[in-house]
């Protein structure tokens, strides 16, 4: 009786197994899920759990990864807009964003023929987007004038804007480049050419500093020209007072000469030793000569 028991619990766990496995499935963290009745896709799931189906041949569910995939196009060449060609390479990250579109458009939801289709997506878009850019905006000696982020801002909603046209159920998550390059046939070319730039700029800038020191040159000759102006007009004011002083002290020494002399010595005496100082003279030289003739004093006795 017991063994019969235990036979009949263990049936019908076997059962609701088997019936799980036919109508049940889940859906994991990092998948995306389309459910697909009799071939035709019906239910789009992008949430992760547990949910119900008819089993075969009525449904049947296809899981895809919904993590990002990544790859890097050929090394292209393209034209640019002033007729220059330039090889690149850029770097992609997609990933399936709607299971239901994405099924049917690649067989089965086939990830590789969806990537196939992305790299010639990808290379219409590089090639239109480069053609409208010059070679200076992708390789110059100033970084202001690189155009990388705008550039490649470009390549990427131009694919994404094929994308949703062609309702692929595929979005572009991130797009840049990884190689720029010349082919070797225009390489010489493009140097001489940024030679060429550099030296214009390189003129450039030395005209404008020789102006520049020019316009120094002239400011200095004209504060010096101002300079002995003041200097010149300073010594023509103080000639000028030292001539009308010395016309006040002229009629003074016409009338007596000796008076004058002797009390010009005198104020040349004073004026040595207004700072109390030890003069060492030659009696013999004016205005020292008054000292000669005056007679020691004697000692204190």
């Amino acid at each position: 009786m017991k063994r019969n028991l235990l036979t009949v619990i263990i049936g019908a766990v076997l059962i609701v197994i088997f019936a799980l496995l036919l109508f049940v499935f889940q859906v994991r963290q990092s998948e995306v899920a389309v459910v697909t009745t009799f071939g035709k896709p019906v239910r789009n799931l992008t949430e992760p759990g547990a949910y119900f189906k008819w089993p075969w041949p009525v449904q049947k569910v296809y899981k895809f990864d919904q993590r990002v995939q990544n790859f890097n196009d050929k090394f292209s060449e393209n034209l640019t807009a002033d007729q220059i060609n330039l090889l690149t390479s850029v770097y992609v990250g997609w990933k399936i964003s709607d299971a239901k579109a994405f099924f049917p458009k690649f067989a089965g939801g086939s990830v590789a023929a969806a990537q196939r289709m992305l790299e010639s997506t990808l290379r219409s878009a590089k090639s239109a987007v480069i053609t409208h850019h010059t070679l200076s905006e992708f390789v110059n000696a100033n970084p202001q004038d690189l155009r990388f982020d705008a550039i490649e801002k470009e390549i990427a909603q131009a694919v994404q804007a094929q994308l949703q046209t062609n309702n692929c159920g595929m979005e572009l998550e991130f797009l840049g480049f990884k190689r720029i390059g010349l082919p070797e046939s225009v390489t010489q070319a493009v140097f001489a050419r940024m030679t060429s730039e550099r030296q214009v700029l390189i003129s450039r800038m030395q005209y404008e500093g020789e102006g520049e020191a020019q316009k120094i040159k002239s400011a200095a000759n004209r504060q010096a020209s101002e300079t002995i102006n003041n200097a010149v007009a300073d010594a023509t004011r103080i000639r000028g007072e030292g001539e009308a002083a010395a016309a006040k002290v002229l009629p003074v020494f016409q009338q007596n000469p000796e008076l004058a002399n002797f009390l010009l010595r005198i104020d040349a005496i004073q004026q040595s030793l207004n700072q109390r100082a030890t003069l060492i003279f030659d009696e013999r030289t004016p205005p020292f000569d008054l000292f000669t003739g005056i007679p020691a004093s004697s000692p204190t006795k």
